[in-house]
């Protein structure tokens, strides 16, 4: 087989065999193929896209370019969960244990963050003694004992993806709808869970922000995920505002472990919930048991196993010594009154990175105490004066810089506003 056929096809608008791309992904892979002549079928398949079953093979073919992880002989239901990302999405910190705590086991991949995209990895390593890098055999194991366990990906899984995927993005063909899909779904493929829950989000802080290109999105997923044998049931909810109270690292767990501890009041709380009981659904399990384990504590005594399996002292935490706090913490007021109209995602994203929240290239290094904290929703009704945001800074300039950054991304209105829903639909 020769690359040279392969490009000629995808450029003249011809479909690829299963084989073909098997040799594509391989060659990926190994090194055998370079990365220019990677880039111009890249480039190629952005132009002419990939049919439905070309995807599917795609996504075998990255997959099965490494090592799959086999969790056949860990006890049933089995479920991996996966975000497209956003701005303060701390789901996975709170969704892990409780789905766990009803019955649930679940061995999650995940990654670190990049933009104003937050990474579950580098909130979870907020947490003094944690580590991620366990290997797919202690991941198993833990997840035998406990239900759960989350680490980091391996390079041998999907190694073809890894390759492909940066080329993506510096080829401006990061927007393929197939390129997109066959990436999500390979990894979760090669992760070894035959069921995914699929948090699509949308809007001025996600990657797809209009809800037509969300659904598109969604929906690809699921039919692509059948046909390469995985059950997965998306869902599309919002990112036009952050989702929670907090932005950054620390914070971030600091409120993902208030609703373990029963916070189940709050806009985050109950979008928790109700992503566990559709996780809970797909499993064939009673969607109800969520609420029944965060009330009780199971779901919190489930997340102290956890984190102590994975390194936690959190006799650190009783003694107030627990998770990092930036040096300095300001309000921002609101300049009027109102009523919220619009808190914007990516304004908030974009200024929790410039604290060091983030990152914008993979070699920055993540300050885990600093972030923003969102005191208001749409929705809300607030007074001049009245705190709207909190600034945690590694310096007085840096609060005074990101107050009045954040600012103009708080939209506030004379008439009464609806507040947002969370989850926006499920295709």
């Amino acid at each position: 087989m020769n690359i040279l056929d392969i490009l000629a096809k995808r450029r003249d608008g011809g479909v690829h065999d299963a084989e073909e791309l098997r040799f594509l992904a391989r060659g990926a892979a190994t090194g055998e193929i370079p990365d220019y002549q990677l880039s111009a079928w890249l480039m190629a398949a952005y132009l002419r896209p990939l049919t439905l079953a070309e995807t599917a093979a795609l996504t075998v073919a990255l997959a099965d370019s490494g090592r799959r992880i086999d969790l056949s002989d860990l006890p049933e239901p089995l479920l991996d969960k996966h975000s497209t990302g956003g701005v303060g999405d701390k789901t996975s910190l709170v969704l892990l244990p409780l789905l766990a705590a009803c019955g649930v086991t679940i061995v999650k991949l995940s990654g670190r963050g990049l933009g104003i995209t937050g990474g579950t990895l580098d909130k979870i390593e907020s947490v003094p003694g944690v580590r991620t890098d366990l290997t797919p055999e202690q991941a198993k194991e833990q997840a035998r004992r406990i239900g759960l366990a989350l680490c980091g990906q391996s390079p041998d899984l999907a190694p073809a993806d890894g390759v492909l995927y940066a080329l993506r993005d510096v080829t401006a063909t990061v927007g393929s709808l197939p390129l997109i899909v066959s990436s999500i779904l390979s990894k979760k493929l090669a992760g070894g869970s035959p069921r995914v829950l699929l948090d699509v989000k949308c809007g001025s802080g996600a990657f797809r922000s209009d809800l037509q290109e969300a659904t598109e999105l969604a929906v690809a997923l699921r039919t692509v995920g059948s046909e390469v044998g995985l059950q997965v049931r998306p869902v599309i909810t919002d990112m036009d505002q952050p989702l929670g109270r907090t932005v950054g690292n620390a914070l971030e767990v600091r409120e993902a472990l208030e609703v373990l501890r029963g916070g189940a009041d709050s806009r985050f709380a109950r979008f928790c919930l109700d992503l566990a009981g559709r996780a809970l659904a797909l499993c064939g399990l009673d969607a109800g048991a969520a609420e029944r384990v965060l009330r009780s504590g199971s779901a919190w005594e489930k997340a102290v196993r956890w984190l102590e399996a994975q390194g936690a002292d959190l006799r650190r935490f009783d003694e107030g010594r627990g998770l990092p706090i930036a040096p300095v913490v300001r309000e921002v007021p609101a300049p009027t009154s109102g009523w919220v109209r619009r808190v914007d995602a990516r304004t908030v994203g974009s200024v929790a990175m410039r604290l060091g929240a983030g990152r914008l290239h993979k070699s920055d290094r993540i300050d885990p105490r600093v972030g923003v904290e969102s005191l208001v929703a749409v929705g809300d009704r607030v007074e001049p004066s009245q705190p709207v945001f909190g600034v945690h800074a590694a310096s007085d300039v840096d609060a005074v810089r990101a107050g009045e950054s954040l600012l103009h991304g708080l939209e506030l209105s004379q008439a009464p506003v609806e507040p947002r829903p969370t989850v926006l639909l499920e295709p």
